[in-house]
């Protein structure tokens, strides 16, 4: 039987300062850079960002932008004529149908061009601090291993998560999993001799 508590403790011990690595001002560069995050490091993101906000500060910048001059900034992200396109026509539903500003409920986040459910929960997480539980590749890896979860997309884990870790610690959970993903539950060799989950887990075990 998973002890879900015993985890998150351990976890909080190992990574008590965890949180996100995007560097951002605003609830719109989070939302910018988190989109330009898939398939791309969180360093190559902050690489990126400045540039792009130095031209585009507001979403009502970037809703008048060509998408050409918006996909030579952020170039150096993967899929960067596919985002350019996705922040543009962001831009533009931001302007014209919430007044400007970043819309903070997962059903209206979930309207935006290139905003699924990781993105939108991680604009909820680490705008607005309203508690939602993103599950990106690390989060899906290292709770299956650990057993937290079962389920074979990120929803299923996200909804199995969201049964099982009490609310007010879905954010920093969420943190906390990614860091410990990063640094030791990798995809490929984990340190399972140097991991402080390794009595819960039973992969460790095997």
């Amino acid at each position: 039987m998973v002890n879900v508590k015993q985890i998150l403790t351990a976890l909080g011990k190992a990574y008590p300062l965890a949180k996100t690595e995007l560097q951002f001002n605003s609830p719109y560069e989070l939302l910018v850079a988190t989109i330009l995050s898939a398939q791309t490091t969180d360093r190559q993101v902050n690489k990126t960002t400045p540039k792009l906000f130095s031209y585009y500060p507001t979403p009502e910048a970037l809703a008048t932008a060509n998408c050409e001059h918006v996909a030579q900034l952020i170039k150096g992200v993967g899929l960067y004529r596919t985002k350019a396109r996705y922040l543009v026509a962001t831009a533009k539903i931001l302007t014209e149908s919430f007044q400007g500003q970043v819309p903070h409920t997962l059903a209206e986040l979930l309207t935006l061009p290139g905003v699924g459910r990781k993105t939108a929960k991680v604009v909820l997480a680490n705008a607005f601090g309203i508690p939602a539980l993103a599950v990106d590749t690390h989060v899906f890896r290292v709770t299956r291993r650990l057993g937290l979860a079962s389920g074979n997309t990120p929803e299923q884990v996200e909804k199995e998560l969201e049964n099982s870790i009490p609310p007010e610690e879905w954010i920093v959970t969420h943190h906390r999993l990614i860091r410990h993903g990063r640094q030791v539950c990798r995809a490929r060799r984990p340190l399972c001799n140097e991991c402080c989950l390794r009595s819960y887990c039973p992969s460790a075990k095997n």
